[in-house]
């Protein structure tokens, strides 16, 4: 397997991550989800009022929110001729990111792992739609965390 990111950031006066450091807190999540094909995907990084865009046209809220996923939703028959798999695009807002791990309690580099791999999730089809989905979720995202060393942010903030 073999992972290809896109890296964009509308956001270079915060903190970001480069792809070497998305890569390391992606990798948990590919090996417990047991993906085994070509993946590409995109992360982009933007300020809050790109974010709070992107959240009311795509999601009906007024704000900009910590993370977005946007599915690929390429047909099957055209994946198949794909030598990598799309899964969509990662969005992220410092910003907010930062001001949540701050509110919370939480270290930052812990959040946007956290976050990242939340974002990941979605891209794979995990939801927090209803309560079994959401414990399904929540169970992966701790696991992962795990993996890195990092505590179960369920339980801090």
């Amino acid at each position: 397997m073999s992972v290809t990111i896109d890296l964009d950031n509308a956001c270079p006066e915060h903190w970001t991550p480069d792809i070497n450091q998305l890569r390391q807190w992606l990798a948990p999540v590919f090996d417990l989800t047991a993906v085994d094909q070509n993946i590409t995907l995109s992360v982009c990084f933007v300020g809050e009022s790109d974010g709070a865009e992107l959240n009311r046209r795509y999601r009906g809220k007024q704000m900009a929110t910590n993370v977005l996923s946007f599915p690929a939703n390429i047909p099957s028959p055209l994946v198949e001729e794909m030598a990598q798999t799309p899964l969509g695009d990662i969005v992220i807002c410092p910003p907010v990111l930062e001001r949540e791990a701050a509110e919370q309690g939480k270290e930052a580099a812990a959040h946007w792992a956290h976050l990242t791999q939340h974002g990941l999730l979605h891209l794979l089809g995990y939801s927090h739609d209803n309560d079994q989905d959401t414990a399904i979720m929540e169970n992966l995202e701790i696991s992962a965390l795990r993996k890195l060393g990092i505590a179960n942010p369920y339980l801090i903030g």
